[in-house]
């Protein structure tokens, strides 16, 4: 297990069962960062990765 499946699981336990739209998800990403500018990058990477999860494989 990875340290952060622990955060990822309170999220789920805490919140698994509420609806929220991308523009909500965008809006606290950027809150994250403004608060935490340390952790730019990897939000970020993770905001791409959601963004082309659907995109066909290039390789």
């Amino acid at each position: 297990m990875y340290f952060t499946d622990r955060g990822i699981e309170e999220l789920e336990n805490r919140r698994g069962e509420e609806e929220v739209t991308f523009e909500w998800l965008a809006e606290r990403l950027r809150e994250f960062v403004d608060l935490n500018p340390d952790f730019e990058i990897p939000v970020e990477r993770l905001a791409t990765w959601l963004a082309r999860l659907d995109d066909e494989d290039e390789d």
